[in-house]
Parts: C-alpha cells; sequence; structure tokens
C-alpha cells in the first residue's frame, strides 16, 4: 500500500535515515510517496477534548445507535467507571456491548478477537477506557473490524492505515497519566511470538473524541503513578527534541514538562489536586508527540519489554531508566535544545550544564519514586543481557521511533548505549 506523506520537509528527513536501514530491515521505504518541494506539515488532534471532573458524563450527549466498550482487567469496574460509562451510554439511548479484559501490553490475538466481536455487534462507536492497553487495543481492533482483510503485517509500516471512520467513530478515556494515547496517532501491540512491540502510527487512529476526567487517574496506585509519570515526561523531552519538533509541538512539550517538573512527586505522594494537574501534562505531551513523533528512549523501550527471561519491564519504568542515558547520548547533537527544556524549568547555567543537571534531575525523581539506574539494578540476568542485546540493539534501530532521533545511531552504537545502560557506565561516546 502507498501513501502520500504531504509533510515533505520533515518526512523526507525522517524517511531518508529509515532509507539506510532498508536493505538490513526490510522496511518498505519504497511504499512512502514523498512530494518533493513541499513545505506543508500536519499537525493532527482529536476533533473534541472534553477534561475536568465528571467530564466522562459528556457520553450521555453522543448521539448513535450502538458502541463498544473496550476496557482491561477489571479495575474501572471495581472503582465504577465501567457502570458509569454504560449507564451515560445507555441513557443517550445507544446499546452497549463489552469487550472486557484486555492484558498489559496487548497482544495481536486479544486485537484480532476484539475486532471479530466489534464485526458481529456492528457499533458505530468504539470506547476505550483505562490505561494505555486497553486504548491501544482499541484502536487496532478498530482497523480490522472496518478492514477485516487487513494484516497485522501490514500496519506496522508507519502511515499505512487504510481510511478509518466508514464504520465507527472512537471515543478514548484514560484512566492514567502517561501515555496519552487518547490524543495519539500511535498504537502499540506485542506480537509474543517475537517478543517484539511493535508501535503502530497512523493519523487516522487519532481518537475523534478524548475524555480526560481526573477522578479516574486518582484510582492509580504509586508504582503506576511513577511509571506513567516517568512516560510522559519522556514524551514530552523526545519531542521536544525530535528532528520533526515545530512551533506547533514545542509549547505543548514545554508546557508538559513544566507540569511535571512541578507535580509528579507531590502526585507519587498521594496529593490529588498534584494527580489532576499530571493528567493534564501526559495529555500535553501527547499532543506534543503524536506530530513531533519520538525517538530511541522509545526505540529501545519498546524493544527490550518483552525481551528477558528474568522479569517484564513495564514501558514507562524503562523510559526512566534509559532517558538520562539518550539524553547524554543525544546531547552531541541536540545540547541546546536539552537545555532550553532545562531552563524552562529553572536551571541556570551554560548550555552543558544545564544538560547534566537536566540529567540529574531525572535521576532524582528515579531516585524518589524507587525506579531503577540500571537494568542490572532491575533484575536482567548478565548472561541473557550478553547474549541477547545484539539482536535487541539491531531491532531497536529498526523500531518507527528511531527515524526522528535527533542523532543517528546503528545497532552497533546502539549496543555500546545499552551496554551503559546494564552496568550504569558514562555515555562517552
Amino acid at each position: 500500500m502507498t501513501i502520500a506523506i504531504l509533510c515533505a520537509v520533515c518526512y523526507n528527513e525522517f524517511v531518508k535515515r529509515l532509507t539506510r536501514f532498508d536493505n538490513i530491515y526490510n522496511f518498505p521505504v519504497e511504499s512512502l510517496i514523498l512530494l518533493e518541494g513541499l513545505t506543508m506539515m500536519r499537525f493532527t488532534l482529536p476533533r473534541d477534548l472534553y477534561y475536568g471532573k465528571e467530564a466522562i458524563d459528556v457520553l450521555k450527549t453522543i448521539k448513535g445507535k450502538k458502541a463498544v466498550v473496550v476496557v482491561g482487567g477489571g479495575s474501572m469496574k471495581r472503582f465504577g467507571f465501567l457502570d458509569k460509562v454504560e449507564n451515560n451510554l445507555k441513557e443517550a439511548g445507544i446499546e452497549v456491548k463489552l469487550i472486557e479484559g484486555v492484558e498489559p501490553d496487548p497482544s495481536v490475538e486479544t486485537v484480532m478477537k476484539g475486532a471479530a466481536i466489534m464485526r458481529e455487534f456492528e457499533p458505530d462507536w468504539i470506547v476505550a477506557m483505562g490505561g494505555g492497553s486497553p486504548i491501544d487495543a482499541a484502536k487496532a481492533m478498530w482497523v480490522f473490524y472496518e478492514y477485516p482483510d487487513c494484516t497485522f503485517e501490514q500496519l506496522i509500516t508507519p502511515f499505512s492505515f487504510p481510511e478509518l471512520r466508514q464504520k465507527a467513530k472512537f471515543i478514548a478515556i484514560p484512566s492514567t497519566s502517561g501515555t496519552a494515547t487518547e490524543v495519539t496517532a500511535f498504537s502499540v501491540i506485542t506480537d509474543y511470538s517475537k517478543g517484539i512491540k511493535y508501535p503502530l502510527a497512523d493519523f487516522n487512529i487519532t481518537p475523534d473524541i478524548a475524555i480526560v476526567d481526573p477522578d479516574l487517574a486518582e484510582t492509580m496506585p504509586a508504582k503506576l503513578v511513577a511509571y506513567t509519570g516517568m512516560d510522559a515526561l519522556t514524551h514530552a523531552i523526545e519531542a521536544y527534541v525530535s528532528t520533526l519538533n515545530s512551533p506547533f509541538t514545542d509549547p505543548l512539550a514545554i508546557k508538559a514538562i513544566q507540569m511535571v517538573n512541578e507535580h509528579l512527586i507531590n502526585s507519587y505522594s498521594g496529593d490529588m489536586g498534584a494527580r489532576e494537574q499530571m493528567h493534564y501534562a501526559q495529555c500535553l505531551a501527547g499532543q506534543a508527540f503524536s506530530n513531533a513523533l519520538l525517538g530511541i528512549v522509545h526505540s529501545m523501550a519498546h524493544k527490550t519489554g518483552a525481551a528477558f527471561s528474568t522479569g517484564h519491564i513495564a514501558h514507562g519504568c524503562a523510559n526512566a531508566m534509559y532517558l538520562p542515558y539518550v539524553i547524554k547520548y543525544n546531547a552531541k547533537v541536540a545540547e541546546a535544545r536539552y537545555a532550553d527544556i532545562a531552563r524552562s524549568i529553572g536551571i541556570d547555567g551554560t548550555d552543558a550544564e544545564c544538560v547534566e543537571t537536566l540529567r540529574a534531575r531525572i535521576d532524582s525523581f528515579n531516585k524518589a519514586m524507587n525506579i531503577p539506574k540500571t537494568l542490572k539494578e532491575f533484575g536482567i540476568n548478565e548472561d541473557e543481557f550478553k547474549e541477547k542485546i545484539a539482536e535487541i540493539s539491531k531491532n531497536a534501530v529498526a523500531d518507527a521511533c528511531t527515524g526522528s532521533n535527533p542523532r543517528e545511531i546503528t545497532p552497533e552504537v546502539m549496543e555500546k548505549l545499552f551496554t551503559c545502560i546494564y552496568y550504569g557506565t558514562e555515555v562517552d561516546f
């Protein structure tokens, strides 16, 4: 499938980088048709974003006939939010069917099962509620609901999705404050047979409506607050230094960083006012990275999450560990951008001093929230790390997020970077 990308200047650079890996990783770069000479870029967000306490009640005003509601492991039911969603939709005159039990890091199999249920029920609204996993899964289900003959392999290519909204529109209601999938063009699905997370990317899967109700975030345990908060911070920082940053994404990224810097630790400590602000901060970060894309912190997290037998690495935890090391690596070419970030949260000094203090600030967040500093400290077996790291590094470089990283990287250098993260050694290359 071919796709015309109307963002020639920024995407030309993006695809130029991907082309270097075409032969090695079989990335179908030829499927991208670039329109030379254009300077037009795209900025896409949900049509409507409702926020504030009890924003979930806007579901009473939705017009339609049938809605499928996709949720995860049961917390939304335990805390009464699932009942509230069902009742609100029924009050709107909409018939409701549930798809429950989406697992953390949803699988291709879960996606296909959900799509089959949708094809049988034929909803005109898909409502996804919970953490990133049920919302991401529902986005992918949406594609296979509308296009049953599509294959998962077809969706791996960024910006290759068929035109959606032929049968249904999409509402996302996040219960965690990190992924921001309620406002993004991304979905992360895991192929457990390969042990690889695939970030699916296409503006088609940006939700139509996002409902950012802080009441849902109040239910998060402290560890989840920590991991999702650091995920949000990573989103904002990577968006700001991305090769696809713009005057439209920069203010969103900086404001998100400022809010995380001010509120994350208080949110972790149980301050519900701070938790509300973190819920909004992660949403701002999502709006930034959905349009500016990300970098190799995410590439590395995607390819290590399910890679080791000694323990699954939660996505936010991986991002938190990797971020200070990647900043040091990227600062060779993006020092001024990182210094901008540092100064926006009150850090002074030369560019180099600002970058190091920013890294120290991130380390302090991790320490305060009991996040490991290294993969060894996390518990990854050293022999298994050595055995797998070459293949993991190759896969990480091939990840869809690598192309917009400010500094280029090869599998060999990626392996060196992972080794620094495993042992906690300084990045000096």
